[in-house]
């Protein structure tokens, strides 16, 4: 039988069982050392952000311009030329003021049209349920659904 000396057997035998049981040890790395921290502080859930929304809506708004005069100067002057071409005698003075009239009515019409805006009311509806409406004076570019973000009174996008 072969016989072991105890100074070579004692050292083999410990480092042995130091190397077993070190890996029995609990090793605390980064995914054990985060097991320890608050949840709050590892995975913060997402506060609401009182600028974030979506886009509710969209409404075009039309704006009728405002008649100066000229369109109602202008319409009559043309109604009556064209009503002055229409009958003889008192027929024809007739046919001239009710053209100066209708003139002058569509010429009214006609001048507040050209002069009519359009603008476009915007709904955001805020992650705390809110909404507020913002008024853009031209087409964006925005759809419902989109999401946003409002900073200092204008939308910007949130992605």
């Amino acid at each position: 039988m072969m016989k072991f000396n105890k100074y070579v057997v004692t050292p083999f035998v410990t480092g042995f069982l130091v190397t077993v049981l070190s890996g029995c040890q609990k090793q605390e790395g980064p995914a054990e050392h985060a097991a320890n921290v608050p949840t709050q502080a590892r995975s913060p859930t997402q506060a609401k952000c009182a600028e974030c929304g979506v886009i509710d809506s969209i409404q075009e708004v039309t704006t009728k311009g405002e008649g100066s005069g000229l369109g109602v100067v202008g319409g009559a002057v043309v109604g009556g030329l064209l009503g002055n071409q229409v009958g003889a005698g008192s027929g024809k003075d007739a046919a001239t003021v009710v053209g100066a009239v209708g003139g002058a009515v569509a010429g009214n019409q006609i001048e507040k049209s050209m002069k009519s805006t359009k603008s476009y009311d915007i709904t955001v509806r805020f992650e705390d349920g809110s909404s507020r409406v913002f008024h853009e004076e031209s087409a964006s570019a925005w759809r419902p659904g989109d999401r946003v973000k409002v900073i200092n009174g204008v939308i910007r996008s949130n992605n």
